[in-house]
């Protein structure tokens, strides 16, 4: 099996630097085969794309994390296992938290994924002005106590949330965000206040959902009907945030002009451009499984270092741009 760089979150929890992203089973990314999933799922692993990224309201992916599971210790034995990173998610909906609720529902994600324990638990609140998160939490650290969760990130919780949970010495070793080249938004206050606690950041939308990348390089700008996918209506409209097509045209040709230099893809530079940036452990590529197969040029993003030259010539073009902290606010706070 290949053997891909990887990255220590924690000393029990190393992740491949490239995630395949489960978001695109759950439906608006076109018909999942679950058969043919499992069948890519086996692909990805023997291409060493070894690190899963999930939640319990992805349609089927915890099922099938755990079908893939069944299949490959068939196929390969136990000990092919031990090589799979599954990383869900738990989204409750806001309210009351009982200590009953948090043990239920991540028994229910155990048993999907066919585990005795989950190598990461990443938490997601939609509603600040509720306090129980901060119950959740708890509940699951005493889960985490009792080995059932091996270790809590967040998704999506800003920096001022995340100083309540330092300040409450919750263990969280992760926060899983939206950050790219058109979305730096972290770089205003979650990159330097992770840096100060050792945080890791996994980064999705790094892509922005396809359009970052050849296809759509000196493209007029796609109708409505063109964006048929659920990712690319959502960077979407954040491009048109951003700047707008024009701008973001000027961009992907910085990014093309750069990326012949590699002889990689416009979507290679734009990974590459997020790995490098301080705490950040990984970045989530989505995974339509059994319609598109991207493990070969994702391997490409490992053949390459931008240099101050390229960083320059992206930059150059980003200060054109507006400022979604600004319109935006902190990350996730385009989820509330």
């Amino acid at each position: 099996m290949n053997e891909l760089p990887s990255y220590n979150i924690n000393l029990d929890l190393k992740v491949r630097r490239i995630l395949n992203g489960m978001w695109q089973v759950a439906g608006g990314h076109g018909h999942i085969d679950h058969e043919k999933a499992v069948e890519d799922m086996i692909k990805y692993h023997d291409s060493g794309f070894t690190t899963w990224d999930l939640a319990d309201i992805y349609g089927p992916a915890e099922d099938l994390i755990g079908e893939f599971r069944r299949r490959l210790l068939k196929l390969r034995g136990k000990g092919e296992l031990d090589r799979i990173q599954a990383l869900t998610k738990w989204v409750p909906r806001p309210g009351k938290i009982t200590r009953t609720a948090v043990i239920e529902n991540i028994q229910k994600s155990l048993n999907r994924m066919n585990v005795s324990s989950i190598d990461l638990l990443q938490f997601h609140w939609w509603d600040y002005n509720n306090p129980y998160y901060m119950d959740a939490l708890k509940y699951l650290t005493d889960l985490k106590d009792n080995g059932i969760i091996k270790n809590i990130g967040l998704t999506n919780f800003d920096t001022e949330r995340l100083q309540i949970m330092m300040d409450a010495d919750l263990p969280i070793v992760s926060n899983q965000i939206q950050y790219s080249i058109i979305d730096r938004r972290p770089e205003v206050k979650m990159i330097p206040f992770c840096q100060k606690q050792g945080i890791n950041l996994l980064a999705y939308g790094s892509l922005c959902g396809g359009l970052m990348s050849d296809r759509y390089f000196g493209r007029e700008k796609p109708s409505i009907g063109e964006l048929d996918t659920l990712s690319l209506r959502k960077y979407y409209q954040m491009i048109e945030a951003w700047g707008g097509w024009n701008l973001f045209q000027e961009l992907l040709s910085n990014l093309n002009t750069i990326a012949q230099q590699y002889n990689v893809s416009i979507a290679n530079i734009a990974t590459r451009y997020i790995l490098d940036s301080p705490t950040v452990a990984g970045v989530i590529i989505g995974a339509r499984l059994g319609i598109v197969d991207h493990r070969f040029s994702n391997e490409q993003v490992f053949n390459l270092k931008l240099g101050k030259s390229d960083l320059d010539a992206i930059d150059a073009v980003c200060k054109k741009s507006n400022n979604l902290f600004e319109m935006i606010g902190d990350c996730g706070d385009e989820y509330r």
